[in-house]
């Protein structure tokens, strides 16, 4: 009978003080002083020279951003992997830099640039963005378009700037144009490195190379 069935006892409500307190710990993504001028999700691809043959290689997919940092006016392109986090993209846009269709695709770009900091040091890349219709790449190229030209008057501003300030007369003839370029993508490198210390949201650095988790011989081009 319903009477005679046992009733099942009561959990009792037990607590555990922790032996340990920890205090709260801030992290940063070291994103804190800068806008978002843009943020898509893309499919991101690098061009890998020393392949046999050459061949495009899936960098990761995820959430592309285009920052201006707050003081600096310095614009970056940005991208982390889904999931872990992990940096893929890490770059200021330059004047210099030339945005190209690629494969034909309304949808897919290719630029190159001389200092990726994803895995923390400098390096020369090949790089293709896809993205899931054409309306959204051409966002990208809006907003990447309307960045190269404020670093452009940005980079203008400052030259005028170190002229005005050095007070001296030039009596060694022209002064060579590369020499305020280097010495501007030094700076640019500089602060990059600094802003590529971590990776994800929580701060912990992921250790996983930034091309064989992903590493794919798909077309930036071709479709999903």
């Amino acid at each position: 009978m319903a009477d005679d069935k046992e009733e099942a006892p009561e959990s009792p409500d037990i607590h555990f003080e922790p032996v340990v307190q920890l205090n709260p710990v801030e992290t940063k993504t070291l994103e804190e002083e800068e806008n978002i001028l843009l943020l898509l999700r893309a499919k991101l691809f690098r061009f890998d020279s020393e392949a046999e043959p050459p061949e495009w290689k899936e960098r990761g997919t995820g959430e592309v951003k285009i920052l201006e940092h707050r003081m600096t006016k310095r614009i970056r392109i940005l991208m982390r992997r889904d999931k872990t986090l992990k940096i893929c993209a890490n770059h200021y846009i330059t004047p210099v830099m030339q945005l190209k269709p690629n494969c034909g695709s309304d949808r897919a770009w290719v630029w190159s640039t001389l200092a990726d900091f994803a895995d923390e040091e400098a390096k020369e890349e090949l790089l293709a963005i896809r993205f899931a219709n054409a309306e959204n790449a051409q966002k990208f190229k809006t907003v990447f378009e309307e960045a190269q030209a404020k670093m452009d008057s940005l980079k203008k501003s400052d030259e005028g700037e170190e002229k005005s300030g050095s007070g001296e007369a030039k009596t060694n003839g022209d002064v060579k144009a590369t020499e305020g370029e280097e010495k501007s993508e030094d700076k640019l490198a500089e602060q990059l490195g600094d802003l590529s210390v971590k990776d994800g949201a929580g701060g912990d650095k992921l250790t996983s190379d930034s091309t064989t988790a992903q590493d794919s011989t798909e077309k930036p081009g071709e479709k999903d």
